[in-house]
C-alpha cells in the first residue's frame, strides 16, 4: 500500500517526558481533591486516597512501558489492543476515544480552565462555555501547523506549572497562612459524608476513581510512538520518570491544601487551589494561583490535543476508518482532519456537558480498556515472537494488580451510576456494528 507520507519523528526525551507531566498536571488536581474529600470523612484517607492513585497509576505506567517498547508504533494503546487482543477490541477502543474518553477529557478540562478564567474576568455561564470552546480551538489551531510546535509549548507549559507548583509547596510549608470561612454549601454540592463518619469500602473506591481522573492521561505519550526518536527506549523512560514526578507533586499539593484549608472548605470548593492560595498570600493570592492554574490547564489541553489525533491516523491508515483521516497535510505533515474532527466534537461536549458528567464517564469507559492492555500482556509473553526492548519490574504481581483493581473501579462506578453507566458502555458497544462493517471494506491504495 502505497502511503502520500509518513508522521516524522520529531520529539525527543525531553519532549516525552514533558508531555507524560504535563499532560497529566492539567486542572483536576486543582478541582479533583473536592471530589474526593466528599468520600472521605478524614485528611489521612484523603492522603491514602492520592497515594494509592499514584501507585495504582505507576503500575498502568510500568505495563503500558513494556508495551510501548515491544510496539513502537503511531496509536499506543490502540496498537496494544489490537497486537494482545484483536483488531476488534483496539477499534473499539478509538471509537470510545472520540466519542467519551480523549474528548471528554479535552472538554473537562477546558470546562476548569473557563471556570478559573471566570476568577480574574467576570464570565457568565454561556462566556465560561465560550471561553472552553475557544480554549480546544486555539490549542488545536497551533498542533495543525505541527508536532514540534506542540511540542515546544508543552516543554514550556509543563516548566510552567511545576515551577508553580513547587512554589506553593515551599509557601505551605514556610507560612503558615490563614483559615478562610467555610463557603456555603448547596444542595447540590452537600458531601454524603461527615468527619467522624467511617470509611467505606465503597467511598474508598469512588474517592480512588476521582483520584485516577487527576493522573489521567499517562498512556497519551504512547499515542505520538510514530514522532518520537528511539521510542522503545525513551517512552519508558519518559512514562516512569513523568509518573513519579506528579505523584510527588500531587503528595505535596494535596498536603498544603489539607494544611491551610478545613476539610469542610475543601470539600465545598470548586477551585480549591486557589481558595489554598487566598489562605495562604491573602486576598490577592487566589487571582494570582488562578492565573498559575490556567497556565496548566493550557499544558495538559495541549498535550491531549496532540496525541488523540495519532490514534485515527493509524487506525485510518488500517483500514478502519474513513482514508481520508489518514492523509497528513502537504506542508504541515500533520493529522490535519484528525484534529479538526476531535476539537469539533470536544467543543460540543463541553459546551453541553457539565464537568462532573465528563469526569465519570470518562473513567469507567476508560478503565476497562486498560484491564484489557494490561490483561493482554500475559497474553503476549507467552509467544514465542514477543521481544519487548524494556521488561517491567514486578511482573506477573504489578499487571494483575492493575487489573483487578481496574475491574474493582468499574464495577463500583457503574454501581454508584447505574443510569450514566449504561449510557457509556452502550455507546462504546455500538462500535461493535460498525467494526464488522469497516473490517469487510478492501483496503484503499493511497496515492503517493
Amino acid at each position: 500500500m502505497a502511503r502520500k507520507g509518513a508522521l516524522a519523528p520529531s520529539l525527543g526525551p525531553l519532549h516525552a517526558t514533558a508531555m507524560v507531566v504535563g499532560t497529566i498536571i492539567g486542572a483536576s488536581i486543582f478541582v479533583q481533591p473536592s471530589e474526593i474529600t466528599r468520600q472521605m470523612p478524614s485528611v489521612g484517607g484523603v492522603l491514602l486516597v492520592w497515594l494509592g492513585a499514584g501507585a495504582l497509576t505507576l503500575c498502568g505506567a510500568l505495563t503500558c512501558a513494556e508495551l510501548a517498547s515491544a510496539f513502537p508504533a503511531t496509536g499506543g494503546v490502540y496498537v496494544f489492543l489490537r497486537q494482545a487482543w484483536s483488531p476488534a477490541l483496539g477499534f473499539l477502543w478509538g471509537w470510545a476515544m472520540f466519542w467519551s474518553m480523549h474528548t471528554g477529557i479535552i472538554a473537562a478540562l477546558a470546562t476548569v480552565f473557563a471556570r478559573y478564567a471566570a476568577t480574574l474576568v467576570p464570565l457568565g455561564d454561556l462566556g465560561q462555555r465560550g471561553t472552553a470552546v475557544a480554549l480546544i480551538a486555539a490549542l488545536s489551531a497551533i498542533n495543525y501547523v505541527g508536532v514540534r510546535h506542540g511540542g515546544r509549548v508543552q516543554i514550556l507549559f509543563t516548566g510552567a506549572k511545576l515551577l508553580a507548583i513547587v512554589a506553593l509547596c515551599a509557601a505551605g510549608v514556610f507560612l503558615s497562612g490563614r483559615t478562610p470561612p467555610v463557603p456555603p454549601i448547596s444542595p447540590v454540592s452537600l458531601a454524603p459524608i461527615s468527619a467522624g463518619d467511617p470509611v467505606t469500602a465503597r467511598g474508598f473506591v469512588l474517592a480512588l476513581a476521582a483520584g485516577l481522573f487527576a493522573y489521567g492521561g499517562w498512556h497519551m505519550v504512547t499515542y505520538t510512538a510514530g514522532e518520537t526518536r528511539e521510542a522503545a527506549k525513551t517512552l519508558p523512560r519518559a512514562l516512569v520518570l513523568g509518573t513519579l514526578v506528579v505523584t510527588a507533586c500531587y503528595a505535596g499539593l494535596n498536603a498544603v491544601y489539607l494544611r491551610v484549608l478545613p476539610l469542610a472548605a475543601v470539600r465545598a470548593s470548586t477551585r480549591v487551589a486557589a481558595d489554598a492560595a487566598d489562605a495562604l498570600f491573602g486576598g490577592g493570592g487566589a487571582a494570582l494561583f488562578s492565573a498559575l492554574v490556567l497556565v496548566s490547564t493550557l499544558g495538559a489541553v495541549n498535550g491531549i490535543v496532540l496525541t488523540g489525533p495519532r490514534v485515527y491516523y493509524q487506525m485510518a491508515e488500517d483500514g478502519l476508518l474513513f482514508s481520508w483521516l489518514g492523509t497528513l497535510h502537504p506542508r504541515f505533515q500533520t493529522p490535519h482532519r484528525a484534529l479538526v474532527l476531535q476539537a469539533v466534537w470536544a467543543s460540543i461536549l463541553a459546551w453541553t456537558a457539565s464537568y462532573r458528567t465528563l469526569f465519570t464517564r470518562v473513567i469507567y469507559t476508560e478503565w476497562i480498556f486498560f484491564a484489557f492492555m494490561a490483561a493482554g500482556l500475559f497474553r503476549l509473553r507467552r509467544r514465542p515472537g514477543y521481544r519487548p526492548a524494556w521488561r517491567l519490574w514486578g511482573y506477573p504481581v504489578v499487571p494483575a494488580l492493575f487489573v483487578l483493581a481496574s475491574l474493582v473501579i468499574v464495577v463500583v462506578q457503574v454501581l454508584a451510576e447505574p443510569q450514566s453507566g449504561v449510557v457509556g458502555l452502550g455507546l462504546v458497544l455500538l462500535g461493535l456494528p460498525l467494526y464488522l462493517v469497516w473490517s469487510r471494506k478492501p483496503p484503499v491504495p493511497k496515492e503517493i
